[in-house]
């Protein structure tokens, strides 16, 4: 029997059950307690005390630009998450269809089942993420409140994405004339910066969408369009009270590294809850998208379940703010959408070192970019986006080498600085845009100039430890797409020289692939993850 057909049959049943079912074929049903008070929520930044009620309806609320600083009593409907009040054979499945970035894997996580038990017409097999908008039939295993099916940020607005092209950090700042405007941060390997500079500077190394960053932090200090609100924002202007997170620069890198574990953990499935600060838990509306969730899971980390619930009120919290700033985000979004097209593919990568010079495969896929401290965040990077690369050497440590970096396929270097070189492979002279290769601790000496274009084998320069925390030379690589750092071991696998890279059980471990022969990572370089590239590759 075709599967087309037996998804007919399965959405006739539903309907037939559920009678007046909802657009996900599942009928709404009230909001627990435990979730969504109808209690006065306390504004956290004003001080206020304003009523909000919620229902439940299947209409999305209407996004109006209000201020975000002065919440009016008002109704809001949100679509919520049907929680299972029967057995779970009765419950009705949902109807999801598939978001850009989707991974079956993922998905099943989020709606607590197995991959199997996920219906589509569409092929789930295939080793790429599955297309938007694909419809699949899920089996409702939800038996705990959620939080509310409503959608705050597009993914192009969290990434630094073609959405940011016409963006202008430093005019945007200076327009506003707040407390940033006139605001200088002292960088240990930089000196003093503006604090213009150093958001865009965070947007660009982190691929982070800037106006995010800049809402943010107005949201919580003021800092952008009027003056921090108290002392404590003044020096931690992110809320976070830390001694080690002291000004602009680590706050934000704290409020990034948040973000980036929501988005990139939603995006792999392993990601599923809310935890605030007094322990509570919730989970996570298995159809929200990962923007949303990047922005949830923050305040989550910062305010108590009543306040996170004002804040992320659509119409008087954080998006309403969000949308007064920079106009409509899911316009834009909509310009560039989806962020991953239909059947996307890495294109043929090559290594990226010289044929017959030895290296060794020491890490393998760990962060993207930046350093998580699982000590204070209790989870690590979700993102594992890069694999490290030394050449062959006696001594460990950072020593020079005259051992090249080659580039593994043809691109424009669009970044030449601070140990790295970006090469745009589409040429477009932007690394928002298309496929991006990172480069990481590239010696300064010999590095290769920004606006060179490359051919696969190019040089671009010397491995070292140059460009951020590092304990010994080597070549640490990353792709992005459309601003997005794509997962090593993913959907969309990374191929170098016909090697696939496959994750290990933890950051750094893991192993190259082809056919039948497996070479394994190792932070010493020892003999067995040494790897000689061949001369006709």
């Amino acid at each position: 029997m075709p599967r087309i057909f037996i998804i007919f049959i399965v959405i006739s049943l539903i309907i037939s059950a559920c009678g007046n079912s909802s657009v996900w074929g599942v009928a709404p049903t009230p909001t627990p307690d435990s979730v969504l008070q109808q209690t006065p929520l306390v504004d956290p930044l004003a001080g206020a005390s304003d009523p909000i009620i919620f229902s439940t309806s299947t209409t999305p609320p209407q996004f109006e630009t209000q201020s975000a600083y002065t919440p009016t009593p008002q109704i809001i409907s949100f679509d919520i998450t049907p929680t299972n009040t029967s057995p779970l054979n009765d419950a009705a499945p949902f109807l999801y269809y598939a978001q850009s970035g989707d991974m079956l894997s993922a998905i099943a996580s989020r709606f607590n089942v197995n991959e199997a038990e996920i219906i589509s017409d569409a092929d789930l097999t295939r080793t790429t993420l599955i297309d938007n908008g694909v419809l699949l039939v899920i089996p409702n295993r939800i038996n705990e409140p959620t939080t509310p099916n409503i959608q705050l940020i597009p993914d192009a607005e969290i990434v630094y994405s073609p959405t940011a092209l016409d963006f202008n950090t430093e005019e945007f700042v200076k327009s506003q004339n707040g407390y940033l405007s006139s605001y200088r941060d002292y960088l240990g390997s930089e000196g003093w910066i503006a604090g213009h500079a150093a958001i865009q500077k965070l947007a660009i190394e982190n691929s982070i969408n800037p106006r995010l960053l800049l809402a943010v932090l107005e949201f919580e200090s003021r800092w952008v369009r009027g003056q921090p609100i108290d002392l404590l924002r003044t020096e931690f202007p992110m809320g976070f009270n830390d001694y080690r997170y002291k000004g602009l620069s680590v706050q934000m890198v704290w409020a990034i590294n948040n973000m980036s574990i929501a988005y990139y953990g939603w995006r792999a499935g392993t990601i599923t809850h809310l935890e605030f600060p007094d322990g509570s838990k919730l989970r996570l509306d298995p159809r929200l998208n990962a923007g949303t969730v990047a922005i949830q899971y923050l305040f989550s980390k910062l305010y108590s379940q009543s306040q996170w619930a004002q804040i992320i009120n659509p119409q008087s919290g954080f998006p309403a703010m969000y949308q007064e700033m920079f106009g409509d985000p899911w316009a834009r979004a909509n310009l560039v959408n989806p962020l991953f097209p239909a059947a996307l593919n890495q294109p043929t990568l090559v290594f990226p070192f010289e044929p017959g010079v030895k290296w060794s495969f020491t890490g393998g896929p760990h962060n993207g970019w930046g350093q998580i401290n699982p000590n204070i965040y209790g989870v690590s990077h979700s993102v594992y986006s890069a694999i490290d690369f030394a050449p062959a050497a006696d001594k460990t440590g950072c020593w020079p080498t005259t051992t090249w970096v080659t580039a593994a396929a043809p691109g424009l270097v669009v970044r030449s600085e601070n140990g790295i070189v970006m090469v745009d492979l589409d040429g477009d002279g932007y690394e928002q845009t298309g496929w991006n290769l990172l480069y990481l601790h590239i010696a300064t000496k010999d590095r290769v100039p920004v606006g060179t274009w490359l051919e696969t084998n190019d040089r671009i320069g010397h491995a070292s430890c140059e460009g951020g925390v590092s304990t010994g030379t080597h070549l640490h690589f990353a792709r992005k797409y459309n601003g997005e750092w794509v997962t090593a071991d993913g959907p969309i696998p990374f191929v170098l020289s016909g090697w696939r890279v496959v994750a290990g059980d933890k950051p750094y471990q893991g192993t190259l692939i082809r056919g039948d022969e497996i070479i394994k990572s190792d932070l010493q370089g020892q003999a067995f993850s040494n790897i000689i590239r061949e001369k006709d590759e």
